[in-house]
């Protein structure tokens, strides 16, 4: 079980890496961080610069959207990763991910997913260990047959 900051820390660390596996607790620090985080700016842009006019809406909520939506933004890809990773150490194709296109029923699938059980099939995932031998190189002579 990994704790918050070595969670997140390594999130960060694996930013576009889909290879391998991340456990619950990565997952699920790393979903309560944005979390956290997200309500944060909410309650920042919530206390109001000025009065606004009727029926208008603060400007500092407006600032809040705009810095949530560059959030949204900045950690789309380490989200993504992690999700894949997710469903790798419950021994599902990181494909399944696509599953969250699905209106409503596609994400709580994905969820659930998530909530599942590390199994240990799930280390066909892990990349390759290096074995200190180099990649062949591709030949442009070599036909394919």
């Amino acid at each position: 079980m990994l704790t918050p900051r070595a969670a997140i820390q390594s999130v960060f660390r694996n930013y576009a890496t889909l290879a391998g596996r991340a456990p619950r607790s990565e997952f699920w620090w790393f979903a309560l961080f944005q979390a956290v985080l997200f309500a944060v700016v909410i309650l920042l842009g919530g206390l109001g610069i000025g009065t606004p006019a009727q029926g208008e809406m603060p400007v500092s909520m407006g600032i809040a959207i705009g810095v949530i939506l560059l959030l949204s933004l900045g950690l789309a890809i380490p989200n993504i990763t992690v999700y894949v990773r997710r469903l790798h150490d419950g021994d599902f194709s990181g494909w399944l991910y696509f599953l969250a296109c699905i209106p409503y029923a596609g994400v709580l699938v994905v969820l659930i997913f998530a909530l599942l059980p590390s199994q240990p099939a799930g280390a066909r995932f892990d990349a390759a260990p290096n074995t200190g031998s180099p990649t062949p190189a591709w030949n442009p002579s070599q036909t394919l047959s």
